[in-house]
């Protein structure tokens, strides 16, 4: 059996792809990306499959640590007057963590929903994600403060979803899905804040697993 390649490996990997996904979403997306073919799925931005790829049955999931990469134009502190408002590269940081850990937490949960477990290492029938984040841009960030100043605005931000999927014991590409998905606009100003940013970042998050528990009900023969 093929060993698992190391986190380190893949970690890299994705990062080239993290970079790669900003171009392929602003220009003409390319048709083949390390062997593996544009193909359209509803609802989702670009989707790429390895050619004549047959899915096997996964019965569980193990999650790589979520790469996240903030959009470069991304100056959380543009308009912030108040020296003490600004975030620090520490509060920058536990925004990132944060993210890391309630992204894991909301694919767990929708997982089991659909009646699938996370794992810690691939078996025989795991498929293994490796999850990042690109172009994130954070709405009015703040760092929970008492007496902090009520800003208002009509979404929380912005950000590029991509998901490489590999087989478990092999650790072969399968798929690679890349996906922008932008807060929900009211069409009028509201409350922005950590509390709402976080709970914006867990609904995107819970669509993106949605379609992930599809997919492997396909490949399990629960749906068609």
């Amino acid at each position: 059996m093929k060993l698992m390649k190391p986190a380190s490996v893949v970690v890299a990997g994705l990062a080239v792809a993290l970079v790669a996904a900003t171009s392929a979403m602003a220009d003409k997306p390319p048709a083949t990306w390390d062997g593996l073919e544009l193909t359209k799925r509803k609802g989702l931005d670009l989707v790429y499959i390895r050619p004549n790829v047959q899915f096997k049955a996964y019965k569980d999931v193990s999650i790589d640590e979520l790469q996240v990469a903030f959009d470069k134009n991304w100056d959380p502190n543009e308009s912030v007057r108040s020296v003490s408002r600004r975030l620090s590269k520490e509060d920058i940081e536990k925004i990132r963590a944060d993210m890391v850990t309630e992204f894991r937490k909301t694919f767990i949960k929708e997982l089991g929903k659909g009646g699938y477990s996370v794992v810690d290492r691939p078996g025989d029938d795991t498929l293994r994600v490796s999850p990042g984040l690109a172009d994130v841009y954070i709405t009015a960030p703040d760092r929970m403060e008492a007496g902090r100043v009520t800003t208002y605005t009509t979404d929380a931000g912005r950000m590029t979803l991509v998901l490489e999927l590999r087989d478990g014991p092999t650790d072969q590409l399968l798929a690679r899905v890349i996906d922008q998905k932008a807060g929900t606009d009211m069409g009028f100003a509201q409350v922005s804040n950590s509390v709402t940013n976080s709970a914006e970042f867990r609904r995107m998050v819970s669509s993106w697993a949605q379609r992930l528990v599809k997919g492997l009900d396909k490949v399990n023969g629960k749906t068609d």
